[in-house]
């Protein structure tokens, strides 16, 4: 238990904010129940949110644990090094916006796998896609549950296994009663107060410098044992190969994310989805511009060596500093935010999950697009179960690992698999259904196995498997994206196409551009897309 001051005092102020989340949370899940009554309103919030609506809730999904919590702790510990996660997730938004969101828009109606249907009617293919959604999803969110454990078990003095267990039993009741109402609606809120969280810190932290940024960075360049150092790069991504490979993961692996593409089908339009990537880019930008005054700000404040000293990788640090610049309340409202932050994450990405399975697995595999809305819907609510109960064991295990890291790998996985896949249906007339199922499965096989490989699994002294590692890059984007793209390629080639194949690439365009879902007189969606 931290040595503190009235921590009695700080005890109870946090207990109160957290009831607060967690009672406001379930109230916004209660209303949400009411409108929840078809696969359209679980799955895509009936296509009703404006885009100032679904630009927040994205940007709630997408600013994360590892944002707040991870981030912050690696630029307080290493310096300019730690924004290059920042950086990485703020560019992302680039490619989503002017290559993905609209086509993908008017192409998909629920998950990703719907997009991908318009051109390829392959059952198999929809099966790897929602494996594959399913394996990103719980990487995913180990890395939010993780952060959720540390952060109760610190200021709590709760077990970290029944934190977790508290934080998985929770996002489950979001989803299985709310859908994706209560999902948007619970990301809006969370935007709102991590927002209004960061700033006042950020504010706090320049006031403590005159205003003036340049002092800031003067001060904590004397401060810590890296000294000058600490504004330079190399100090904690020291391996150019390791820098390179972590930038591709971050910046391409945003695109293939199962549950931001989601959010682009919870609208009604191609220009309402773009303004939901504007009005999320902005959100983005300024909330991981103002990370730099966190991590800065706890080195500063808190001080290097306490920072070194708490454990749980760093992911603590906002709340330290929370604590060192306003006492008790604001430490209390940081850490409620923060759990706000976990739960509203998390939520997505169950959502995400059990779409995946009860949309593409479930009506189209099993039961061959013959489910009726309501069946659809049970078993969405089931297979929501399945995946919080999964995730809190794999999380469980995962206690000491430092979520940036953790999502780090969900990020290679997801741009080694299903950015390939993406970019080639969407631009590609040659692209075949056997070169996506080449493409997908090289991406997910080769980025899996090489972290596994890799430090951040094999380690002598603290790794999962207590050996040398293999695979030298804890990140192994470098090596697993282009295999994925590969893949594709070597599929596509070994395949044959025809005069069909091209008729329906023809189709992609048309739609992807457009948003009109004829093509001659025809629906352009194959049966039960």
């Amino acid at each position: 238990m931290p040595s503190w001051p009235d921590w009695e005092v700080v005890l109870l102020t946090t207990i109160i904010f957290f009831l607060a989340v967690i009672i406001g949370t379930m109230a916004i899940t209660y209303s949400a129940a009411k409108q929840t009554g078809t696969t359209k309103d679980f799955y895509a919030a009936g296509n009703r949110l404006t885009g100032l609506q679904n630009g927040i809730a994205i940007a709630g999904d997408y600013m994360s644990a590892a944002s707040f919590l991870g981030i912050a702790g690696t630029i307080a510990m290493y310096g300019f090094d730690g924004f290059v996660y920042a950086i990485g997730f703020f560019v992302s938004y680039l490619i989503i916006l002017f290559i993905i969101a609209e086509p993908l828009h008017n192409l998909g109606r629920y998950t990703l796998a719907d997009a991908i249907a318009v051109r390829f009617g392959s059952l198999w293919l929809r099966g790897v896609v929602a494996m594959t959604t399913l394996m990103i999803t719980i990487f995913y969110m180990l890395a939010q549950l993780v952060g959720a454990g540390a952060l109760m078990h610190y200021l709590l003095g709760v077990d970290y296994t029944k934190a977790v267990l508290v934080v998985g039993s929770l996002m489950t009741f979001y989803v299985v009663f709310g859908g994706m109402v209560a999902t948007s609606w619970v990301q809006i809120i969370k935007a709102i107060l991590l927002l209004t969280g960061t700033l006042v810190l950020s504010l706090i932290v320049l006031s403590r410098f005159h205003w003036n940024p340049s002092e800031m960075f003067a001060h904590v360049s004397t401060i810590t044992p890296l000294q000058e150092k600490f504004l330079q790069p190399g100090n904690h991504l020291n391996e150019p190969l390791e820098t390179i490979s972590l930038h591709l993961a971050l910046i391409l692996g945003t695109a293939g994310l199962p549950h931001i593409i989601s959010r682009l089908f919870t609208v009604k339009d191609a220009i309402t989805t773009r303004y939901s990537i504007y009005t999320a880019t902005w959100i983005i930008g300024a909330f991981y511009l103002m990370t730099i005054f966190l991590g800065f700000g706890a080195s500063a404040f808190v001080g290097y060596e306490a920072l070194s000293g708490v454990g749980f990788g760093g992911n603590l640090t906002v709340t330290l500093l929370a604590n060192a610049l306003g006492g008790e309340f604001l430490m209390a409202y940081i850490a409620a935010v923060a759990f706000a932050t976990i739960l509203a994450v998390v939520t997505g990405l169950v959502l995400s999950a059990s779409s995946a399975f009860a949309h593409d697995v479930y009506s189209h595999l099993i039961r061959r697009g013959m489910a009726s809305e309501k069946e659809q819907v049970r078993v969405a609510k089931f297979s929501s179960v399945a995946v919080g109960l999964i995730s809190i064991w794999l999380a469980i295990g995962a206690e000491k690992m430092n979520v940036a890291i953790l999502v780090g790998l969900t990020f290679a996985v997801a741009a080694s698999s299903n950015l390939p896949l993406l970019l080639c249906t969407l631009y590609w007339r040659r692209f075949t259904v056997q070169g996506a199922i080449a493409g997908v499965l090289t991406g997910l096989i080769s980025s899996v196995v090489l972290v596994i490989m890799g430090p951040a699994v094999m380690d002598l002294d603290h790794g999962l498997i207590q050996r040398s590692p293999i695979f030298p890059l804890t990140n192994p984007g470098l090596i697993s994206i282009p295999l994925g793209f590969l893949g594709a390629l070597v599929g596509t080639w070994l395949s044959k196409t025809d005069a069909l194949a091209d008729e329906q690439f023809e189709r992609v365009l048309f739609q992807a551009h457009t948003g009109i879902r004829q093509w001659k007189g025809q629906k352009v969606e194959r049966e039960g897309a």
